[in-house]
């Protein structure tokens, strides 16, 4: 295939979805060197947050010229109508760097209305390797990594909590399936106990907090022996909470 800039025409540019450390650790032990030299090459950001994505660049490279950046918000404040609008730089052949708050882009995240778009308009888009806490716990667990699944936010009402717990883990038993959860740190310990309330003594039932970090805390037991424990305080500290047979 013949290249389109020696018929003096301009390339597309590439979406690259760059992975964010998800707390306090030096960048080097979790994102290669590969993705530093594009983050530099790279003029224009789609982030969840302008401020945070700043000081990420800042983090990758603290001579980085954060003023000659474009940034254009995704997060849950931003207007989705002009996600469109924000890929135009790719037909002028600039590519374009889509950060999330931590961990990686798109996953449980704004971005994947940004990726899908780009993907009907036929952009490449290439993912960077980087940490996902969802994936690392599953790693971690002990649990079926054959087939999981990631439910996000469980509602905040009780009884509608507490009824779907119990959905999810009859679909862990009958499919097998490690069930998924996040939770705002300062509910971590009420949610804790309400999963020891609600699950079958024999459930296991993971625990994965503050991943990659010096904090770092991951711990599988099952719900009769979770009884039985105090946790550290995770008031604090994001947690992937994981559950099944």
């Amino acid at each position: 295939m013949q290249d389109p800039t020696a018929l003096g025409q301009k390339a597309q540019g590439t979406i690259y979805l760059i992975p964010v450390e998800l707390g306090p650790t030096p960048q080097q032990r979790v994102l290669p060197p590969y993705n530093r030299e594009l983050i530099l090459s790279i003029r224009h950001f789609i982030v969840e947050e302008i401020r945070s994505a700043r000081r990420f660049l800042k983090r990758t490279d603290k001579d980085i010229d954060i003023d000659a950046l474009t940034f254009y918000p995704m997060g849950k404040h931003a207007d989705a109508a002009l996600f469109e609008k924000y890929l135009r730089p790719l037909e002028s052949g600039y590519d374009i760097g889509i950060i999330s708050e931590a961990g990686c882009p798109a996953v449980a995240d704004p971005g994947a209305d940004v990726v899908a778009i780009a993907q009907r308009k036929g952009f490449r888009v290439v993912p960077l390797v980087g940490p996902s806490s969802m994936i690392m716990a599953v790693m971690a667990s002990g649990l079926n990594g054959q087939s999981f699944a990631f439910n996000g936010y469980l509602p905040i009402d009780p009884s509608d909590r507490v009824r779907r717990i119990k959905q999810l883990e009859t679909r862990a038993v009958q499919e097998h399936q490690t069930q998924l959860f996040i939770e705002t740190p300062y509910r971590n310990q009420k949610f804790f106990d309400t999963l020891c309330q609600t699950l079958r003594p024999q459930t296991r039932l993971c625990i994965a907090a503050g991943i990659t970090t010096d904090d770092e805390w991951i711990r599988t037991r099952t719900v009769s022996q979770w009884r039985h424990t105090t946790l550290p305080d995770l008031s604090k500290t994001p947690a992937i909470f994981l559950f099944g047979e």
